[in-house]
């Protein structure tokens, strides 16, 4: 039996902050706080710092199979280690697609011993793929994922008869991407117009508007309530869609929201500095809409904090069209460090911010076993020097890609240690042995 004991940590974990030490045997917890005795057990003082579980995040597009140039599941999942990132879910939109069953097992496959972190794969919804949506089973994967709103392919569901068919007839969980097409459509005819090809960047939040985004999520909403359906709402952006959602306890919820780091630590107003690089879909758009985001975190009215790490290389996102510089941002390096921002601002408190990004994620998608230090529950955990401010440098950057938007910031806090499955993995930036990740798996009844 391998026995690992973390001792004098600062545990936050179910609303809750204590000292106290945690034991792992096997791979799981096998004792959690208090002052624990355990012979023969590898010991790691960790006086200073704060434990707490792995962030979950539940949406990264680490871009494998196919568009394996920019990054791949081993450099990115790996890349998330490094920013206690413990367990991922990755989205459909690949080459080729994963919107079959079949595809999606193949993705499951290729994962297999290449993970860093624990895994999870998403079924993308297509305009003719309902039928292998209905074949799915409940605790295959994540959930259905459905892009309401611009995408690449045939991933565009925008047939009125397929969205009502998928929200009436999915067996699971669908989380939604929204914003409307020819909203969108309109507003680059418009700007094209007026600059052509070379829309300043400042302009992206007005083109992927407001607007936009309201039709879309209002339409996944009245969906959802009319077939009583699952629904999560991925990185929303503005104050206004915020009305669609209720504050309360996660439990009592059958439709759920969610914020993006990057949206809750830029505004419109990084646009003149960053230009392209903070270019994502849904836009990053105002201070006052970032603020409202925060708010909502802090009433439970949004439930999760997640990345949407989105990588493309540094000569893409140079090209100076508009239309031709990809959108997407990497993300998953510094994610837990830059929510942490909002527990150093007074925005959030720590127990807040380890519910969103750690327990509510394992509790909205009924993932078994993760997501709180709890006896018998997989040790997936992350060690924080809450005091240890970084800043971000190009040569520190993981990612295929090369490169963060967050280059040259400070964040205040610093991950020192990550476990998955009770294994020291990452140790102040050392990787230690090779990728152990494990297929998540699910618990719908």
């Amino acid at each position: 039996m391998s026995r690992l004991l973390i001792t004098n940590a600062r545990l936050v974990n179910e609303g809750m902050v204590g000292e106290g030490d945690v034991l792992i045997e096997d791979g799981r917890l096998a004792q959690v706080g208090g002052e624990i005795s355990a012979v023969d057990a590898e010991v790691i003082e960790a006086q200073g710092l704060t434990l707490m579980p792995g962030m979950i995040d539940d949406q990264v597009h680490f871009r494998e199979p196919g568009v394996t140039y920019k990054a791949d599941i081993a450099t990115e999942s790996r890349a998330a280690l490094a920013g206690g990132i413990t367990s991922f879910f990755d989205m459909p939109n690949t080459r080729p697609q994963t919107v079959t069953i079949e595809a999606l097992e193949d993705k499951f496959a290729l994962a297999s011993d290449r993970a860093w972190g624990n895994y999870a794969f998403y079924l993308g919804g297509t305009n003719d793929n309902i039928e292998e949506i209905r074949r799915l089973e409940p605790n295959q994967t994540c959930g259905v994922k459905v892009f309401m709103g611009a995408s690449t392919g045939n991933m565009l569901v925008d047939d009125p008869a397929t969205l009502e068919a998928i929200f009436r007839d999915c067996p699971t969980l669908i989380a939604t991407h929204c914003e409307d097409t020819p909203t969108i459509l309109a507003k680059e005819a418009r700007y094209r117009e007026q600059y052509g090809e070379q829309i300043p960047m400042r302009f992206h939040p007005l083109i992927r508007s407001e607007e936009a985004c309201w039709k879309s999520s209002s339409m996944a909403v009245d969906l959802a309530r009319r077939h009583d359906t699952r629904l999560h709402v991925l990185h929303l952006t503005t104050a206004r869609e915020l009305a669609l959602f209720e504050p309360g306890p996660l439990e009592d919820k059958r439709i759920t929201a969610e914020a993006c780091v990057h949206h809750l630590y830029y505004s419109d107003a990084d646009y003149e500095r960053l230009g392209s690089l903070i270019k994502c879909n849904p836009a990053i758009k105002t201070a006052e809409d970032r603020a409202a985001l925060r708010q909502a975190l802090a009433e439970d009215r949004l439930d999760v904090i997640a990345t949407d790490h989105a990588p493309h290389t540094w000569e893409e996102k140079q090209d100076p069209s508009y239309f031709k510089a990809p959108a997407g941002l990497p993300l998953v390096q510094h994610a837990l460090c830059m929510a942490l921002e909002l527990v150093h601002e007074g925005q959030l408190s720590l127990e807040k911010l380890v519910h969103k990004v750690s327990h509510a994620p394992a509790s909205l998608f009924n993932i078994v076993d993760r997501g709180y230090l709890r006896e018998g529950y997989w040790a997936d955990l992350v060690l924080v020097d809450m005091n240890q401010p970084q800043t971000v440098r190009r040569e520190d950057v993981l990612y295929k890609c090369g490169w963060s938007p967050l280059e040259g910031d400070t964040l205040r806090s610093s991950v020192v240690m990550t476990f998955v499955n009770g294994e020291l993995k990452y140790d102040r930036g050392r990787f230690i042995g090779g990728p152990t990740g494990q297929r998540l798996q699910f618990d719908r009844g």
